[in-house]
């Protein structure tokens, strides 16, 4: 197995296992009612909400066909980056797909076990109150995207041609 590959199932797997656990402990663990905020540190609390819909919680879906439609495409196009994972052999872009795919696959498994994504982090960073309630998997995948951005925009070796 490639060093690249390695670095990507470790990535995903650990994504999968941190999100998942985090969710469970606030679930159970902290006993929190919907809507109810508590401080965990000076810069973040822990709030209790479902999202029905995708990232910051745009796209709000009822109902099964919301759901299930949801889940599908999560489930496909995790399946399509999986399948880029295997095939490169680039450390960074297994690193960021890594974190993209571990991150969905948690949040289709809310999905599929709750019929929504389950977010709880709110960040109050003192300065601003930032918008959005997320979870490790969303991190994760925002992570994961600005990784792959960053390789696609850095300098590759070769005989690029000089700018004037």
């Amino acid at each position: 197995m490639t060093r690249a590959r390695r670095l990507g199932l470790a990535a995903l797997l650990l994504t999968l296992a941190a999100d998942q656990a985090s969710k469970l402990w606030v679930l159970f663990g902290l006993a929190l009612l919907p809507g109810q905020a508590i401080r965990f540190t000076p810069f973040v609390d822990l709030v209790f909400t479902w999202n029905r819909g995708i990232s910051f919680s745009m796209f709000q879906m009822e109902g099964d066909i919301g759901r299930w439609g949801l889940t599908a495409f999560m489930l496909v196009a995790s399946a399509g980056l999986a399948v880029w994972l295997w095939r490169t052999r680039d450390v960074l872009v297994a690193l960021g797909l890594g974190l993209i795919v571990g991150g969905a696959l948690g949040n289709a498994i809310d999905r599929i076990a709750y019929g929504a994504v389950f977010d709880f982090i709110r960040l109050d960073l003192k300065l601003f109150l930032w918008p959005a309630i997320f979870n490790i998997a969303d991190a994760a995948i925002v992570v994961g995207v600005i990784v792959l951005l960053y390789d696609s925009l850095k300098p590759r070796g070769g005989n690029a041609p000089e700018l004037p």
